[in-house]
């Protein structure tokens, strides 16, 4: 079992947000060309048995070459919105989440905006913490609707990172799908509802990493040559930081909610890594039932990894009224984080 909180207790929670909200809407979209293991063993040092033995991993999804992340958020922002019975017009915000934004600028958040025909609404992009982008995006979202001019917040997690994996990497290329997930929070009526509390902590590293392309190594033949625009990962460091930190941010969140992680009913955690997933849940003691898995399907999706296994929790109607859940996620940098919700 993981030690429980280090540090004292704060005021982060669902009772100390005057404002409940409620998930009332998700949606995801995968592209329609799925990559199976057989295929990457075609051009890759690897094996189906390889990459089911290491990672879960099964098949993935590839987006179009004439597509982008946003045509991935606008897809899935549709059945999201459907969901809630909203309209573009009733949304206050869009946040996207993701680390393979279309371009530099202007900002993807405002190109599904305006792909949306969203007129009001305000526009927010989270991109550097990879993975746990959806895990920022929501916490936003959630004090966002403490405004009271301000009932409907869509947050879409998406990524393409077949446009940021090297093809010849196979540390890389088996992990990554392509992926997006959409989550329509709106204010709810129902007193307790919402965030109950969140555990957000970091640690600088360079275990994953894109060098290229930014201030200090700006983008030049030589570096595109050099593939220092492609995502560079150390495995090994990423399973350490992953097991050390992740339970222990679920048992944080869950202490200052004033629960035991037995009486959380749902776990969508970061879809990175099936034995990863199964070593945080033995971990915790946690049923395998209790966490929807999605990663041997469609594979590492970065930012919407979480995401993907709250719609299948949501759209099966797992997740009740009542209900405690959470969602967990670390990405680059390392930066990890757990929110802990009640569901109206």
């Amino acid at each position: 079992m993981t030690e429980t909180l280090e540090r004292p207790v704060l005021s982060h929670t669902g009772t100390g947000l005057p404002v409940p909200f409620a998930v009332t809407g998700t949606g995801i979209h995968l592209p329609p060309d799925v990559i199976a293991n057989e295929q990457l063993a075609r051009t890759l040092d690897t094996s189906d048995e390889w990459i089911v033995a290491r990672t879960g991993i099964r098949e993935r999804r590839r987006l179009a070459p004439e597509l982008a992340t946003s045509d991935m958020c606008v897809a899935a922002a549709y059945p999201a919105l459907a969901a809630a019975g909203l309209g573009p017009d009733d949304l206050d915000a869009i946040i996207v989440a993701t680390y393979t934004w279309d371009q530099p600028l202007p900002s993807t958040a405002l190109i599904v905006k305006d792909a949306l025909g969203c007129r009001r609404a305000i526009t927010l992009d989270i991109t550097q913490a990879a993975c746990a982008n959806g895990i920022q995006a929501v916490l936003l979202a959630a004090h966002l609707l403490q405004n009271p001019s301000l009932s409907h917040v869509l947050v879409l997690a998406a990524d393409c990172a077949s446009r940021v994996t090297d093809p010849a990497d196979r540390t890389t290329r088996v992990f990554f799908g392509d992926a997006a997930a959409a989550v329509v929070l709106s204010r709810s009526e129902t007193t307790g509802a919402g965030l109950l509390s969140y555990d957000l902590a970091s640690q600088l590293s360079y275990d994953v990493q894109i060098p290229g392309g930014g201030s200090r190594l700006p983008t030049t033949p030589q570096s595109t040559a050099d593939g220092r625009h492609y995502l560079r990962m150390d495995g090994r460091a990423v399973w350490r930081a992953a097991t050390e930190h992740l339970p222990r941010s679920i048992t944080n969140a869950a202490v200052r909610a004033g629960l035991g992680v037995d009486q959380i009913q749902h776990f969508f955690l970061h879809q990175a890594n099936l034995n990863l997933i199964n070593q945080a849940l033995s971990d915790l003691d946690v049923p395998r039932a209790r966490a929807p898995i999605t990663v041997d399907r469609i594979g590492n999706t970065g930012s919407a990894g979480a995401f993907t296994a709250l719609h299948q929790g949501y759209a099966s109607g797992a997740l009740r009224p009542g209900d405690t859940y959470v969602l967990t996620a670390i990405g680059a940098g390392f930066q990890w984080g757990t929110l802990c919700l009640r569901h109206a």
